[in-house]
């Protein structure tokens, strides 16, 4: 090794197997993922709801991150990663927290396990607080603490287990999921509008007049958001490599096609640009190109990006209107729409238009039956493989949802029978301060609403003075 610079040279910190350069990508990709959660979901759900919801639905999300990581290293991790218990399943122990094993080289990549570890927990908490969004501006918030782990342990181990490891039964099979298409936004997509079916909808006032409160802010949370991206897909070849640059370029051209389209089709129906259609066609572009993002070419991401500005926009303002099942959920943040009907459009695409090229770059295997494209298989005399790749897509699809609809459904009865899965009328009715004993925006007020919160309680027991705003100044 005395060849090496001596800051490449391995130590005790830095042994033989570890890339460092891989090793500090993915920490950095992880991290930008979780910035897309806290402070991105935080501020975007905040700011898009009613005033009177807005603490509520950014503490939904600031909780389920908090518990999924607490839950994710004490099993979830192993559950979704480890050894084989089932072939959809794996054993639950409390390896994440042991430093031997955090401290070994990981499954897959030329980095620790803690840094996979790490990784992993951030999509897994990302796909609980997407599924917040369906639920905003009625759910109990106990019942939303104990939906959390239970629904990280029962549903989205066994997608990510199923999907993504190794020993899964889909992975096995073939299916082609770059970053989360299935085992994230349609998980996520039918799951919220599988729990919303059961909470029940908002109160009638709130769902006829839903002006957000501060799209100013909306916008900075969803900005956050997209930049955040650049880590969910570009840290997920567990590489710094041609692939992960691939992917990054794909995830951004295939957004920005869908905002436009998004966009157009507002003002050619609508005759307004609105700003808040304007989000959600960036939402389902980047969730639409995740299954696909480094193994398709960039004119398959415009492609994508078109159609996922098309597709999701279609059943959001028509078909929602017209179709009985999804007029009786109420899904505040039509996540059914922007991650579950995206996902599956991305999914199904990544079946049509994956590159085998680009897919044996991403998966390092040369198994030609697997990972190609219909139109690469049409276009190479591989049909057959082809076909069977899109029909691999379409279990995995059916898998999913219907997993995802039985899990969730057993989940929000079990929970039912403990607390009630709906807040109070007198709590639907007022919003934050009935439940959490704060608003979000009262600074900004006389004080009189503060009264009776437990900030003010918690000044009058330290005998700290407060000025009219409510502070203690």
């Amino acid at each position: 090794m005395a060849y090496l610079p001596r800051n490449l040279q391995p130590d005790d910190a830095n042994p033989p197997w570890m890339n460092k350069a891989d090793n500090a990508w993915q920490l950095t990709s992880a991290t930008l993922v979780g910035l897309q959660s806290v402070p991105g979901l935080v501020i975007l759900y905040g700011s898009i709801v009613k005033k009177k919801w807005a603490l509520n639905s950014a503490l939904m999300a600031l909780y389920a991150f908090a518990a999924v990581l607490v839950c994710w290293v004490g099993w979830g991790y192993q559950l979704a990663f480890g050894d084989t218990l089932v072939p959809f399943l794996g054993k639950p122990d409390i390896h994440a927290l042991d430093q031997k094993f955090l401290m070994s080289q990981a499954f897959i990549g030329k980095y620790p396990n803690a840094s996979m570890v790490y990784f992993q927990f951030v999509f897994a908490a990302i796909t609980l607080i997407l599924i917040a969004g369906a639920l905003l501006g009625r759910m109990n918030f106990i019942a939303w603490m104990l939906f959390v782990p239970l629904w990280l342990t029962f549903s989205y181990t066994v997608g990510a287990f199923s999907i993504w490891c190794p020993q899964g039964w889909l992975f096995r099979m073939g299916v082609i999921d770059y970053s989360g298409g299935f085992v994230i936004h349609l998980s996520s997509g039918v799951a919220g509008f599988t729990a919303a079916y059961w909470v029940g909808p908002r109160a009638p006032r709130d769902r006829e007049r839903f002006p957000p409160n501060n799209i100013l802010l909306m916008l900075a949370g969803a900005g956050i958001l997209w930049m955040g991206w650049t880590g969910f897909n570009g840290g997920d070849p567990y590489v710094a490599s041609l692939d992960a640059s691939l992917a990054v370029l794909n995830t951004h051209v295939c957004a920005a096609a869908s905002l436009l389209t998004w966009l157009m089709l507002d003002i050619l129906f609508y005759e307004k640009p609105s700003v808040i259609g304007a989000t959600q066609g960036m939402i389902t572009g980047l969730v639409c190109i995740t299954p696909a993002a480094g193994v398709v070419q960039g004119w398959a991401a415009i492609l994508m990006g078109l159609m996922s500005g098309c597709i999701p926009w279609f059943s959001m303002m028509f078909l929602h209107k017209k179709m009985w099942l999804l007029k009786q959920v109420d899904d505040t943040m039509a996540v059914f729409h922007t991650h579950a009907v995206a996902g599956t459009l991305g999914a199904i695409l990544a079946g049509v238009l994956a590159n085998p090229r680009l897919s044996r770059i991403f998966y390092m295997v040369d198994d030609w039956p697997k990972y190609i494209g219909l139109a690469y298989g049409i276009q190479s005399g591989r049909s057959r493989a082809g076909v069977r790749q899109l029909w691999v897509q379409l279990i995995g699809i059916g898998f999913v949802f219907v997993w995802n609809v039985i899990s969730t459904s057993v989940i929000c009865l079990l929970i039912r029978m403990v607390v009630p899965l709906r807040m109070t009328e007198e709590e639907v009715s007022e919003g934050d301060n009935a439940v959490h004993g704060e608003e979000a925006y009262a600074l900004w007020g006389d004080g009189e609403k503060f009264d009776n919160s437990r900030l003010q309680l918690v000044h009058e027991i330290e005998g700290a003075p407060l000025s009219k705003s409510g502070y203690g100044l």
